[in-house]
């Protein structure tokens, strides 16, 4: 198994699959087993496909938009919005596909088509992979992963993350072998012929604040214990997070330090946090979330710093690394929303993950929402999360 990252700058999709061909030495080595390709939000996804398709010859291409840019072993590429990164494997000894679906009204059996599609494409119907790799269109997440679950069951790993654009306006895209999609979910299945480990944390600690979720309609939340959920929420904050006026207001900046935190599970008697995103604020007293709550759901309030957010990715690194026996190459997911908030910063997270992989090829990818297995658990869709997945350097 040979594992090459690649990165380009080019703002055009043709430039840009001739740079990742050229560094993946393609005409010498053939067409790489599978190629995860994210992108800028700025670059034309179907254009970006079509080349990727021609230049690298493979079947299983699998890839989403990422917010305004990507980073890599090579560096770090925000200033466009457009450039792209590829991690590519060569494995004859694994086995690989990739299947895409528009999620259209139904996104759960959107998923499940595309997983069993993807079964077909590797040869391998019926077999449970060692991992499923996510790209999906935000907003209908839960609904995926449960299509997925039907598929899997709830021991597969499932990792990925929700397609991005620069401002939350729907210019993410997502790419699979055969067509982009602006609605859509790209699920890839991986049978390598050497070991994975991942881990999925965030960078915030609970405040000890805490309510009961007592009016919800998916990802609107209007109640906590009763009242207004704006109310509580700036009690809980301080006032750090503004409220709206008498029209909606976006608090999604605001409320990236001020996180709300579901307890998915207890690691040694440790709570494990999945976070929401406050998004907007409305004159009801209301907020949207980018994830779905229910009634009776006990929120916490949760905060993080620019530097518990800087850190933290080096060191999910780190333990992806050790859990894995060795980095032979990895796919690492960063919150948008994190990299917006520590934008000035980024080179130091990319310098963290580099330096606790060691070396190894690796691409990164700035998401609007999260898919990863927090310890001991199933696969969950969380905001503000962070994840890295290892393939060992060794069998």
């Amino acid at each position: 198994m040979r594992i090459i990252s690649a990165q380009s700058q080019a703002e055009t999709a043709a430039a840009a699959a001739e740079d990742v061909a050229r560094a993946l030495d393609v005409d010498r080595r053939g067409a790489p087993d599978f190629v995860a390709l994210h992108f800028g939000d700025a670059m034309p996804a179907e254009a970006l496909r079509a080349a990727a398709r021609s230049a690298l010859g493979t079947e299983a291409l699998h890839g989403g938009s990422s917010c305004l840019g990507v980073m890599s072993r090579d560096g770090l590429a925000l200033d466009t919005g457009g450039g792209a990164a590829a991690l590519a494997l060569y494995d004859p000894e694994g086995s690989y596909g990739t299947a895409s679906r528009d999620l259209g009204d139904d996104a759960t059996a959107a998923a499940r088509q595309a997983a069993e599609t993807a079964l077909a494409a590797a040869g391998r119907p019926g077999e449970l992979p060692d991992l499923v790799w996510l790209t999906t269109a935000p907003g209908r997440e839960e609904q995926v992963l449960a299509g997925l679950r039907a598929v899997f069951g709830a021991e597969t790993p499932i990792v990925g993350g929700s397609a991005a654009d620069a401002d939350v306006q729907g210019g993410w895209r997502q790419i699979g072998p055969g067509t982009s999609h602006a609605d859509g979910v790209v699920v890839s299945v991986l049978f390598p012929s050497r070991p994975i480990a991942s881990v999925y944390q965030s960078g915030y600690g609970p405040t000890g604040r805490s309510g009961v979720v007592t009016r919800v309609a998916g990802r609107r939340l209007y109640e906590i214990d009763g009242r207004p959920a704006m109310e509580v929420y700036r009690d809980w904050t301080g006032g750090a997070v503004p409220a709206a006026g008498e029209a909606p207001v976006s608090i999604l900046a605001d409320a990236t330090f001020w996180p709300l935190g579901r307890v998915a599970r207890h690691v040694a008697g440790v709570p494990f946090h999945l976070l929401g995103h406050p998004a907007v604020a409305y004159p009801d007293g209301s907020m949207d979330l980018f994830v779905d709550l229910s009634e009776g759901d006990r929120l916490w309030q949760m905060a993080g710093s620019s530097d518990s957010l800087v850190g933290r990715a080096g060191r999910v690194a780190a333990q992806a690394r050790e859990a894995a026996g060795g980095a032979g190459g990895a796919l690492v997911i960063y919150c948008g929303g994190c990299m917006l908030a520590v934008r000035e910063r980024m080179e130091d997270v990319r310098a963290g993950v580099d330096a606790a992989l060691e070396g190894a090829p690796w691409i990164g990818v700035f998401t609007f929402g999260e898919q990863g297995v927090p310890p001991g658990g199933q696969a969950e869709h969380g905001n503000l999360m962070i994840s890295c997945t290892v393939f060992a350097d060794r069998v």
